[in-house]
Formats: C-alpha cells, structure tokens, sequence
C-alpha cells in the first residue's frame, strides 16, 4: 500500500495567514461610508429601505460634498422621471459650487406622476410614495451624516404638488419647500382611485385659510413643532393647474405657518413677476409667492433654482440660518404720552448656535408710525415692520441679547408691537 506523504501543518500555515489577512482588511470598516454612491455622477441606489410603491432613487453628490451637506430633494414632473430632473435643471450645478446632496425620486407606475390625491399619500407614515421618498432621505442622512436641519424639498408640476405633500406629511424634517406650477396639499385628494382632479387643476376648490391649513395639520394630528416654510411659483396663463391654486396655496401655507395674509413686501425682481413675501421681508420670509404674468404651466426656467436656493439659505449669499422652534425670544417694553411712544426691544438667541446677520419682524398696532430708531434699520415705518441689524449688532451669541428701539407716533392705542419673527421664524414674546 502507497501512501501520500502529508504536508507538514506548519507550511500551511503561512498561506492561511495570508488568506485571513487579505479578508480582513478587504472588508469595509463599520464607519466607513460603504454604500457612499460614486460622485459627480447620477447614480441609482437600490434597497434603500421602505418603499411601498416602487419609486426609484437617484443621487447626485459633488466631488466637493461638504462633512454634513444639506439635502435637496428634487421631484419631477408627470412623464418626466428622475434622470430627466438631473438634465433639465441646475440642481446638480448648484451642489457642485455648494456642496450639498441632491435626491432624485422617480415614479415607475405608467403616468409618470407622484401620487398626492389618495389617502395613502396625504397622511404621514400612510404609505405610497411619500413614504419612498422619506426612506430615500433617511439612508442618505444616515450615508452622509447629512445635517437634518437642512432637507429641502422643491419639484415641478407634479413635483410641486408632492412638495406640498411632502412639507404637510412630514414636517419635522423638511426646513422649506420650493413648488413650481402646484397645488395646495389635499387639493388633489381622491377615494377612488383615480390619479386626477379636475375639479383641483381647474381651480375651482377653493377653501378657507383655515380650512387649507386644517388640511395640512390633519396629515400629523398633534404635531406642534416647527413648520417648513413654502415658495411657491405660478403663471397666470397655466392652463393645466389653473391659476387661482396660486392664491390657494398662500392661503393655506400662510395659515399653516401663522401669518398674516397681507404681504409684508411686495416687488419685482424681474419684469413681468410680482413677488410677495408673507410674515417677513427678507430672503427667508416664512412664505414667498412669485406671479409670473402672462406664462403658462411650464414655467421653469434656467436660474429659478438659484432663486429657490436662496430661500432654502444654502447659497454663501442667503442670509443665517434661522433658529430653530422656541430658539429666540423678544422682550418688549413702551413708555407712552400724549401722542408718542418709546419701545425697547431685547432679542435673545435661546438656540445652541450663534445667529448671524438678523432680521426681526413685528406688527405695529393700527395708527402708529416709526418717526426714528436706534440699533436697526426699520422699514416700513408703520405696519409689518422689519428691523434689520446694525454692523455693529449684527450676531448675537448662544444666550445672549440684543436691545434695539424706536420712538413713535400714535393715534390712541400705544399698544407695544407683537408677532415677532427672527429671520422668519416665530419668537416667544414676554
């Protein structure tokens, strides 16, 4: 009988030891970003958790991305689909020079439109694609590290309408909105099926602002935080989501978000627009509309997005971010006589980062008017005023105070001013 001679254990080994080492250090580490989707290119990603009505993600992430980008997400119109999204505008050119991440979602059901009419959709955590679309946030935040208090979200056509939807499902993680061409949120609400509103796209729903607004807060009964604040853009020839959704929509954001209905400012940064802003005047007013006259349903147009970016604050130029809910509160004092008044104003940032650059907006009761101040400049001098910071006073620090003031004329009431916003956010008042 032969035998094999065996091969001594001790010269194995070596091999062994080579084979596990090639193992281990081939796997990825656990706070490695291993699903990290390559950058300066449209990438589709898969299993990127729920996703009820098989949506697809596609990513876009500059070379540049920044340790905690903000995230836009950008949602297409019916027909459209998320690489057309990617070509036709320049979210991806403004993520490059930003650094942020832009999320593509794309419909695969027939239409080629986002679903914001069934009960499914207008109701937080219910299903359909606003749940898609909120697993695609989570796995990129969670990729990414992304900063949670800067998700944005902004689409056209049917893309605006799920941009309303989405702000109403889910308002505890988008900061603002951008919608081109929509509809309020439930304007497109439908129990049988059907993708449609004839009724809605035709403008014929009108409702109350406070109707509006219960809409929206229904989506998340007892929810009292934060709300995101809404632009929203219409032609006043669009002859397929008809016009007056327009004022529908400043209606119902101007009541979800608790401000008043008469434009703080109104102007024309480009001829044949009329943009106004509601509860503030500046860049990050809480609700921002522009009427483009005499333009029809597509509307979008090379530039808009650097527009809606200013809104969201995430251009170098845009004004500091806002505090967020409960972040700042306003102390207000008057000494009256006959026909005058003097106020003292102390802002204090109660948030946990310094804000820099602030513009503080308020109401003047009926009859008074600003004859002078000190440490702002206050325009209007009567009505929904915004005090605007000095060079001097310009950032105020975690916990501290800023004291500013004006004298006034007034016909009786000298009331002290109220409703008081800090770059667009509500202050507590005492």
């Amino acid at each position: 009988m032969s035998t094999t001679p065996r091969r001594p254990l001790r010269s194995v080994l070596p091999a062994l030891l080579l084979l596990l080492a090639a193992v281990l250090f081939a796997a990825p580490t656990a706070s490695a970003r291993t699903d990290a989707a390559p950058t300066a290119t449209l990438t589709e990603i898969t299993d990127f958790g729920t996703n009820p009505s098989n949506l697809q993600m596609y990513l876009y992430v500059p070379d540049n991305v920044t340790a905690h980008p903000a995230v836009v997400v950008a949602v297409h119109y019916c027909t459209g689909s998320g690489p057309a999204m990617y070509n036709g505008t320049e979210w991806a050119q403004l993520a490059n020079t930003y650094g942020f991440v832009v999320i593509y979602p794309s419909v695969t059901r027939s239409s080629k439109c986002f679903d914001v009419s069934s009960p499914q959709a207008l109701k937080r955590g219910g299903g359909s694609d606003p749940v898609g679309i909120k697993s695609m946030i989570d796995w990129t935040v969670s990729t990414y590290s992304a900063d949670t208090s800067r998700i944005y979200a902004t689409g056209i056509s049917s893309g605006a309408m799920m941009t309303n939807v989405l702000l109403g499902d889910y308002p505890d993680v988008f900061a603002a909105g951008a919608a081109f061409s929509g509809v309020p949120f439930g304007c497109f609400a439908t129990t049988d099926g059907s993708e449609w509103n004839s009724a809605c796209s035709g403008g014929t729903i009108t409702h109350t602002p406070q109707e509006w607004g219960d809409l929206v807060r229904a989506a998340y009964p007892g929810y009292t935080g934060t709300r995101p604040r809404m632009q929203v853009w219409h032609g006043t020839e669009d002859d397929v989501l008809r016009y007056p959704n327009f004022g529908e929509e400043i209606k119902q954001w101007t009541n979800v978000l608790g401000v008043s209905q008469t434009p703080a400012a109104t102007d024309s940064p480009v001829s044949g627009w009329t943009r106004t802003r509601y509860g503030a005047t500046g860049d990050r007013a809480p609700v921002e509309a522009i009427s483009l006259q005499g333009v029809g349903h597509n509307l979008y147009a090379w530039g808009m997005a650097s527009r809606a970016l200013t809104f969201f604050g995430v251009d170098s130029s845009g004004p500091a971010p806002q505090p967020q809910p409960g972040a700042c509160k306003v102390t207000a004092t008057t000494n009256a006589w006959n026909t005058g008044l003097t106020a003292s104003l102390t802002i204090t940032n109660t948030g946990t980062t310094a804000i820099n650059s602030w513009q503080l907006a308020f109401t003047l009761p009926t009859g008074q008017t600003i004859t002078n101040g000190w440490g702002a400049t206050y325009t209007p001098s009567s009505g929904t005023v915004t005090a605007t910071n000095a060079t001097y006073n310009g950032t105020i620090a975690p916990n501290a105070s800023v004291s500013i003031g004006y004298q006034a004329n007034h016909a009786g009431n000298s009331a002290g001013p109220g409703g008081f916003t800090l770059n667009g956010t509500p202050c507590n008042a005492s």
